[in-house]
């Protein structure tokens, strides 16, 4: 497994809420499909990104009590698009040296 840099992590949160409305402990369950992460690891980026005005929040009634949710703003969806052209440059250099295939002797 390969470490998860910060930009990354923040890229894939921005990726997540901007496909719906969500709240934390899904958000965590939802990047565990790719990466292991967790919800001590997860919040304060979920905090970065909202102090950062990347993402805000909102609370809704779930089951007798409140529940934060994030949704991403103009500026979280500036931000995801660059670091999808970003991810797609960094994927390709990467891919250029590792996913070539050894020549046989």
């Amino acid at each position: 497994m390969f470490p998860i840099s910060a930009a990354l992590l923040d890229a894939m949160v921005l990726s997540l809420v901007a496909r719906e409305e969500t709240y934390g402990y899904k958000i965590t369950q939802d990047m565990q499909t790719a990466a292991k992460v967790s919800e001590s690891t997860l919040y304060p980026v979920l905090r970065r990104l909202q102090k950062n005005g990347a993402l805000e929040t909102f609370d809704r009634a779930f089951m007798g009590r409140n529940r934060r949710y994030y949704r991403i703003t103009a500026l979280g969806l500036a931000m995801l698009r660059q670091y999808r052209i970003d991810w797609e440059e960094h994927k390709d250099q990467i891919d250029s040296i590792l996913m070539v295939k050894e020549e046989t002797v």
